[in-house]
């Protein structure tokens, strides 16, 4: 790594610390911390940047060395929307890392052809499935599943970071969410129809497969637990869908344990079939694997009213999706009062389709999410956007809006 361009890591390290020790953070720290307790006095934002980074990131890269642009990524990454969006998302005083951890289901890694566009953006991709007929390709979901944690590659990634700007801006390993999505593995390995069909033609199979997949992923959460490379996450860690694990706890001594941690599942493959498949096919697992979780936080684009009877008794539910395609008004007299977080995202067509932003046409999507989360705790997160148009005060004025429509309905 030449000397500019540790220099311009250092700069930024100096900048993130800056940024999060800033009144405006700090401030927005403890409005998480109140959020996610259930005790908040209004929504939380978050435009989630990385689906349109080269954007808004990539432009601002100046290093030269792949892996120092690497860095320098992580780190603009870091406070970006507090400083150009003026979004919710907050800063942390160090430069988390993760420990490289690994999960590959029975064993297959799923290829998958990526069709992209001059600039390197992907346009779309294909997954190559391994499984034709459940029944006569069996012996594949039969292998082992192959986890578990790198520590070696974790700590050299510490001693770099460490070595560049440990002097300016700490250093520090964290556990995000921990993290499930079985029936996304089930499209992976066999494909969307071939899914919705096997459920039909080999019930007593489909079954024992998704028995087998959560037992491995217990499995791989307990191996993590007994590595000791889990770590208390109740501050600026993931839990994803675009949301922070702040939590008001004691700081816990000794090993610390999957129940201890948040836990993230979606089964946005489903939205096919119906409840009572659900609940017979898929549930069994998904509540299995929910059952290690310390704090549940549910969902992804997938409707979750149309199986909320099941999902509502998922154990330790936090936070649960709202997506575009599910039924506020519903989801909103369940939430009520819950203790469960009325997580919404709004449709990305407003901001992420067309040059302009229509601005009418978002403040009224955006005021009917409002209104109706009343008497919610509501967290507004913003995906899926894949474009803005190399337009970065179109998103501050689409923040703007939101914390307009706040002001004036909750």
């Amino acid at each position: 790594m030449n000397g500019k361009d540790r220099e311009r890591l250092r700069s930024l390290a100096f900048h993130q610390l800056e940024i999060a020790n800033s009144p405006k953070n700090l401030e927005r720290v403890e409005l998480w911390k109140r959020h996610n307790m259930y005790k908040g006095e209004r929504p939380t934002i978050h435009i989630e940047v990385g689906t349109f980074a080269h954007e808004a990131i990539t432009p601002l890269l100046e290093c030269e060395d792949a892996a120092a642009r690497d860095i320098e990524y992580k780190l603009i990454h870091n406070f970006i929307n507090l400083e150009q969006f003026d979004d919710d998302k907050v800063v942390p005083p160090y430069f988390q890392q993760t420990y490289d951890i690994y999960f590959t289901l029975f064993g297959h890694h799923i290829k998958q052809t990526v069709m992209k566009k001059d600039d390197g953006t992907e346009l779309g991709h294909h997954f190559e499935h391994i499984i034709d007929d459940l029944y006569d390709d069996f012996n594949l979901i039969e292998s082992p599943s192959v986890f578990g944690v790198n520590k070696e590659s974790t700590m050299k990634k510490l001693e770099l970071y460490n070595d560049i700007f440990g002097d300016i801006l700490p250093v520090r390993l964290v556990s995000d969410g921990l993290y499930s999505t079985p029936t996304q593995h089930v499209v992976h390995m066999m494909g969307m129809e071939n899914m919705l069909y096997s459920m039909y033609d080999y019930p007593d199979e489909f079954k024992k497969m998704m028995d087998r997949i959560a037992e491995d992923y217990i499995a791989y959460f307990k191996k993590l637990e007994s590595e000791n490379v889990l770590l208390q996450n109740h501050a600026f860690e993931w839990v994803c869908q675009g949301s922070m694990a702040f939590y008001e706890e004691e700081e816990k001594e000794g090993q610390i344990k999957t129940t201890d941690l948040w836990g993230f599942m979606d089964s946005q493959e489903t939205v096919g079939i119906s409840p009572e498949m659900f609940r017979e096919f898929i549930f069994p697992c998904y509540h299995k694997i929910a059952s290690v979780f310390g704090r549940l936080n549910y969902g992804c684009c997938e409707p979750v009213n149309t199986f909320w009877d099941d999902i509502k008794t998922l154990p330790n539910l936090k936070k649960v999706s709202i997506s575009p395609w599910c039924n506020e008004d519903f989801m909103a007299e369940q939430l009520r009062d819950s203790g469960i977080i009325y997580h919404r995202k709004p449709s990305p067509n407003y901001l992420g389709v067309g040059a302009k932003l229509d601005e009418d046409a978002f403040r009224k999507h955006i005021e009917k999410t409002v209104k109706t989360a009343r008497g919610c705790k509501l967290e507004i997160c913003q995906r899926d956007v894949y474009t803005v148009n190399n337009d970065m005060d179109k998103v501050r004025r689409y923040v703007q809006i939101i914390r307009e429509s706040i002001d004036k309905y909750w």
